[in-house]
């Protein structure tokens, strides 16, 4: 397993470099220049633009400029936002914690109540219940993650005044105080609930189904009829083989709560690195935009690593030697 990861990681700096250089390219191939955020908006004298240009190396050939980019952004120079005049690390420095709150109460969330229904609905198949939880995760299956923000919005924020329509803390707390927190977890409830909706639907699905499909196969009948009382044989025989494709789904979740985050965060106004890419977009801030790229392009290979490997660590049939 050692060896199989260290492969892996290997082989993603290929990919990476791939990635880097598609991501430069489509830097250079869109409307508009970083370099208008670099300039004093109130000096247009031309002579003073050129010189800017060439100290900033906007003149250089491309491939000088892509590996100038490419030897800074491994040394953590993610160069300067364009639109807040500071540097990108201490940018996205100041939204990740917000985001990877989001993420992980999102995730907290979705896997509590997917093991609480699934294993319910698994248990009891085609009752009530069954059904009920079946209509509801078709409902959260089809309806968009926009949709339900929106509709989370004007019900929870607007007609019940139950939850915060947006930002992620009351400015009146001081930070790491008692009540600091409480509001930080009163404003992550419901972006995270819409977050995690899809998912939820999703695995709760699965893990019904594995629960069923594996209750009917022969080590079950076996373990029955030597008389194995029955809530061990679901929560130790089926369980552990049912909850198999979630635990690797754990891996993907990483890439799905960032992408989601960035519609999530923009609807709900949450101040995180999704919002901030969609504001880099808007505004052509390339070197923000290029370096969030970069990360979600990341995580994306370091999901799938974790994916599987934790396969092989939940299912020894399948371990990689």
């Amino acid at each position: 397993m050692l060896k199989y990861s260290i492969r892996r990681i290997l082989g993603m700096i290929p990919m990476l470099l791939l990635i880097s250089i598609v991501v430069f390219t489509l830097a250079k191939l869109m409307p508009g220049d970083s370099f208008s955020g670099e300039i004093d908006p109130t000096n247009t004298n031309p002579e003073y633009i050129k010189e800017m240009r060439e100290k900033l190396g906007y003149y250089d050939p491309i491939h000088v400029q892509y590996f100038r980019w490419v030897s800074n952004f491994v040394q953590g120079d993610f160069g300067n936002s364009s639109r807040y005049k500071m540097p990108v690390s201490d940018l996205i420095g100041e939204r990740i914690p917000n985001t990877i709150f989001l993420g992980f109460s999102s995730l907290l969330i979705t896997y509590i109540l997917a093991f609480i229904m699934g294993i319910y609905a698994g248990r009891k198949p085609y009752t009530i219940g069954d059904h009920l939880i079946g209509g509801l995760n078709y409902l959260g299956l089809a309806i968009p993650s926009f949709v339900a923000a929106v509709f989370a919005i004007y019900f929870f924020s607007f007609q019940l005044n139950i939850f915060p329509s947006n930002g992620s803390v009351d400015i009146m707390y001081s930070t790491g105080t008692l009540d600091y927190w409480l509001s930080r977890v009163h404003h992550v409830v419901l972006p995270a609930v819409v977050l995690g909706l899809l998912s939820t639907a999703s695995y709760t699905q699965f893990l019904r189904n594995d629960i069923i499909e594996n209750s009917r196969k022969d080590f079950v009948r076996t373990a029955r009829a030597k008389g194995t009382r029955e809530s061990k044989i679901y929560n130790v025989h089926i369980l552990r083989n049912s909850i198999i494709p979630l635990v690797t789904f754990l891996g993907f979740d990483v890439v799905s709560v960032i992408s989601g985050a960035i519609i999530t965060e923009t609807i709900f106004t949450y101040p995180g690195i999704g919002q901030l890419f969609i504001e880099s977009v808007s505004t052509n801030d390339y070197p923000v935009l290029m370096t969030l790229t970069m990360m979600f392009s990341f995580l994306t290979l370091f999901g799938n690593l974790i994916a599987d490997i934790l396969y092989g660590v939940v299912d020894p049939r399948i371990r990689i030697e």
